[in-house]
């Protein structure tokens, strides 16, 4: 039997994948959003929301049953090719349907035919997800290999973005970059298979088997992409390009520091559905204790300190023209602690256990809170309207997830050190709230805050000996004693 990854080290190597996700478009987006200007990154973030339907429908469910299905048959080289192979074909089928689809979308509707270039470069994303089958490389937990391929196509599409990327009319250019970032790096994935999978037919398929679960997730995906591109696209259709750039701006930081918190679940998923396979109840408990307590410990402070200093981050982040992204930028920074927690809730404990109706349900009753609110506040409060829908569907999703769960996660949800994390956050607010007075420029503000705020936090859950701190503290000291050590070696 192949030797079992450390989640220790899939989590660092996810880690380092999720901050070069945040450090590329902390680089880029300061430059690419003072040339393009709202009006420039608002069509293109609605393109490129428009593109994630066609998307997500191209897709089915597979993502995230492919990485459960492939992780329960790891262990056998021949099983794990039947079941890619069978999960391609039914992918790369629906790819066909999608671009039929889209096509005819462009021809015969206005708001799409006055961009359709933008559309059919950004459109390039169905094709590389389909090649990509980056669920095979997540069920067998290849975070080394996801990381160093994902961090060289990034590098590439940074310098490109400064190349390529003066004039406002370069937003199409802009869309195409930030694609070849995201998706790109798929096309290695099909030569890098024959290292995991048979490349040539290996018969005995059987399609069928696959459909009902597929449609399952499908519905989840369906629920969970109307509610996330949701707001984009009715801003887009009910306000206009300069909203969406607001929007986009508030969105593009909240995303950043949603995939350092469900970082650690994203390497816990196929970890989770293999001791469900083997019936190790009691693993599959112990880490997502450790990991709802991780999402607290992080998802808190980021939460409150980008309220607190959601002006100075916009404008370093985005430029003076983007003051109208500071309010929904507020509104929607709740939204990391409640999706960390339901990332571990959703894809940790009920995926696993085979009950993804549940995931279903609550992202049904979130998409349907999402578009009610939207449709009512949209109109007058533009990107603020959206900022308030995301966060109430984003609660409501928690609670219906937690309802499901409660008798599992309640124990885990009533030990976890509440009382602590607010101590740690009052004091880290008055350590750093004072330096917006100092009149300084906006990247010196965040810099001392930052380290005041943060450091403050840190130290107060050490001394007040919190475990999980205790432990990602002791966990960074380890890693700097082995360097050191190799450094006088």
């Amino acid at each position: 039997m192949p030797k079992q990854k450390s989640i220790k080290k899939n989590f660092i190597m996810n880690a380092i994948l999720t901050m070069s996700q945040f450090i590329f478009p902390l680089i880029t987006f300061p430059y690419v959003s003072r040339i393009l200007l709202p009006a420039g990154t608002g069509r293109v973030s609605f393109a490129i929301s428009v593109i994630t339907y066609f998307t997500m429908f191209s897709q089915l469910g597979i993502p995230t049953y492919g990485i459960r299905k492939c992780a329960q048959v790891r262990d056998d080289k021949m099983k794990l090719t039947r079941v890619t192979h069978e999960l391609f074909f039914i992918n790369f089928t629906m790819n066909i349907l999608a671009y039929v689809i889209l096509f005819f979308c462009i021809a015969f509707i206005p708001r799409l035919q006055a961009d359709r270039t933008l559309y059919l470069v950004v459109s390039l994303n169905i094709i590389f997800t389909c090649v990509g089958i980056d669920w095979m490389y997540q069920g067998l937990e290849e975070y080394t290999y996801i990381t160093v391929r994902s961090i060289v196509f990034k590098f590439i599409a940074l310098v490109a973005m400064f190349l390529f990327i003066h004039h406002k009319s370069d937003y199409v250019i802009y869309g195409g970059i930030s694609i070849f970032a995201a998706s790109a790096s798929n096309v290695l994935n099909l030569i890098n298979a024959r290292k995991h999978i048979y490349m040539h037919p290996v018969g005995g398929y059987c399609i069928w088997r696959h459909l009902k679960p597929i449609l399952v997730f499908f519905a989840m995906s369906v629920a969970t992409t109307v509610y996330t591109n949701l707001d984009t696209v009715m801003l887009g259709f009910m306000k206009n390009n300069t909203e969406v750039g607001y929007y986009n701006a508030a969105v593009k930081i909240k995303t950043i520091l949603v995939s350092i918190v469900t970082s650690l679940g994203a390497v816990l998923l196929p970890r989770a559905s293999y001791y469900v396979e083997q019936g190790d109840y009691e693993d599959l408990r112990r880490i997502s204790s450790k990991a709802l307590n991780f999402v607290l410990d992080i998802a808190c402070p980021l939460v409150l300190y980008f309220i607190l200093f959601a002006k100075e981050g916009i404008r370093l982040l985005s430029g003076p023209a983007y003051g109208g992204a500071v309010l929904p930028m507020q509104w929607i920074q709740p939204t990391i602690l409640f999706i960390g927690l339901t990332n571990i809730l959703g894809l940790q404990i009920l995926v696993p256990l085979g009950k993804e109706k549940y995931v279903l349900y609550s992202e049904i009753a979130g998409a349907i809170v999402d578009f009610v609110i939207n449709w009512f506040l949209i109109p007058k409060l533009g990107s603020t309207g959206a900022s308030i829908g995301t966060l109430a569907a984003e609660f409501v999703v928690l609670v219906v997830q937690y309802h499901v769960l409660r008798d599992q996660v309640s124990g885990i949800f009533k030990k976890l050190p509440y009382g602590k994390i607010v101590l740690a956050l009052g004091l880290a607010t008055l350590a750093s709230l004072w330096v917006k007075r100092l009149g300084l420029h906006v990247f010196f503000v965040l810099v001392i805050s930052v380290i005041l705020f943060m450091g403050v936090y840190v130290l107060v859950l050490t001394f007040t000996k919190e475990p999980m701190m205790l432990e990602m503290v002791g966990t960074v000291r380890s890693k700097l004693g082995s360097v050191r050590n190799k450094s006088k070696q």
